[in-house]
């Protein structure tokens, strides 16, 4: 059931220049009832967006408990919605005073907004840059991470685009988003980041990390550069991980964690006709990886394509390491101590954080399919969605009480960017 009332008009008259507040615009407003749910769209006119966003009200925040320690919202808040400018790939992140920041992308607009009350609602989402041919679907698309009093917002592009060029490039905000300052490219060979898959991580003492897919020397290899200063400079960059036959595999996204001042990255590699999953670990002062890169897993993955699907992990306050990856049509968790992977459920693109009742996982059952929840402490999978894409979950690791869910839904010629809040009880499950 959805609740909604009235209808807010949107048209966009005019694209602001970068640099300027740019956003999905109001123009009117007509309001038919006094319900408790707000329903916004606009229309395409000339060329320009359509949007849709729902804000839901905290008093009729509808809850029901399925699993053991969490509460799951029984609606999704949509977030954006539109025929026409297609939002994709959605991409969190939770500052120290407890703000989501989410950012996605919309053509070559990178949109920005965010939510101040856990999760219940959410500002309305504002163009911040434009990059051209933004890589986006598949886990490429922007990525945030809060810093202090900063946001850094990273990004693929370039002027041809199509896998012919490609840079990675950040920007940053330090008045909560309103402006935007960049890009700063990080990668320093130009058209290196072409293959367009990236992931950024920051730590508790301010530095941030980006690694990707790199191409500089006809291969595909794993280089890392770091920002000390909050994304306005970024570091020499440094191989990561070289294959010791040709490339690391070619289109599944890296991930990267980072604690107690050691960057985790996960990645699949490509060795022997199998598609496993590597965890190197990164000094964070040298940018040179400290042991030798570990493989996931008990089993092989046979396979002589990319699968396009990098898993990701999340490091807790402990430092305990958890992976969540597929292999075949199953997906499994592993922790970095050399531990038997554990199964999970089935399906494809998992995503994995860490909360105050331990790590959670979400995945699709099939691409468009069921959207799959977990504790990997235990307890079944469960639905909390018919129909999803490469979602993600985040949460404040050690005294958060909320995790978010996002995902990208696409229905009959209509995409959405939707949220879901997961409550955490006060004890462990």
């Amino acid at each position: 059931m959805v609740h909604s009332i009235g209808r807010l008009q949107l048209t966009k008259n005019v694209l602001p220049t970068c640099g300027d507040q740019r956003r999905f615009p109001t123009s009117s407003l007509t309001n038919s009832s006094d319900e408790p749910f707000i329903q916004t769209t606009s229309t395409k006119i000339k060329g320009h967006y359509t949007i849709m966003f729902r804000l839901l009200a905290h008093t009729l925040f509808l809850l029901h408990a399925f699993v053991p320690g969490y509460i799951v919202a029984e609606e999704p808040t949509v977030i954006a919605s539109s025929e026409v400018a297609l939002p994709k790939q959605p991409q969190a992140s939770i500052s120290s005073d407890g703000a989501i920041h989410v950012v996605f992308g919309v053509g070559e607009d990178v949109v920005y907004c965010h939510s101040t009350d856990n999760g219940y609602t959410f500002s309305e989402p504002r163009v911040a840059f434009q990059i051209p041919n933004l890589a986006l679907g598949m886990r490429r698309g922007p990525r945030i991470s809060a810093v202090g009093n900063a946001l850094i917002v990273s990004a693929i592009g370039g002027k041809q685009g199509k896998g012919k060029d490609g840079d990675l490039v950040a920007w940053r905000s330090v008045d909560r988003g309103r402006r935007w300052q960049g890009p700063v490219q990080v990668n320093d060979e130009n058209a290196s980041a072409r293959e367009g898959l990236h992931a950024m991580a920051a730590s508790s003492t301010g530095d941030t990390w980006c690694t990707w897919l790199d191409l500089r020397n006809d291969r595909t290899e794993l280089f890392a550069s770091m920002s000390s200063n909050g994304g306005a400079s970024w570091s020499p960059n440094q191989l990561v991980y070289r294959s010791p036959e040709k490339s690391v595999c070619e289109c599944c996204h890296p991930s990267i964690a980072i604690q107690d001042g050691r960057v985790q990255i996960l990645f699949r590699n490509s060795l022997r006709g199998n598609r496993d999953m590597y965890l190197t670990t990164v000094k964070s002062e040298s940018v040179v990886p400290e042991t030798k890169s570990i493989r996931l897993g008990t089993e092989h993955w046979e396979l002589n394509r990319c699968p396009m699907d990098g898993g990701m992990l999340a490091i807790d306050s402990q430092g305990m390491i958890t992976t969540v990856w597929r292999r075949g049509r199953e997906i499994f968790a592993a922790n970095a101590d050399g531990a038997e992977e554990q199964l999970i459920g089935f399906g494809e693109q998992p995503w994995v954080t860490s909360s105050s009742n331990g790590p959670i996982a979400v995945w699709s059952v099939r691409r468009d399919g069921e959207l799959m929840f977990k504790s990997i402490a235990g307890g079944e999978p469960q639905t909390i969605a018919k129909v999803a894409r490469d979602a993600i979950i985040v949460a404040e690791p050690t005294s958060g009480r909320v995790a978010l869910v996002l995902w990208e839904q696409s229905e009959k010629g209509r995409s959405s960017i939707l949220a879901k809040r997961i409550g955490l009880s006060p004890q462990r499950p």
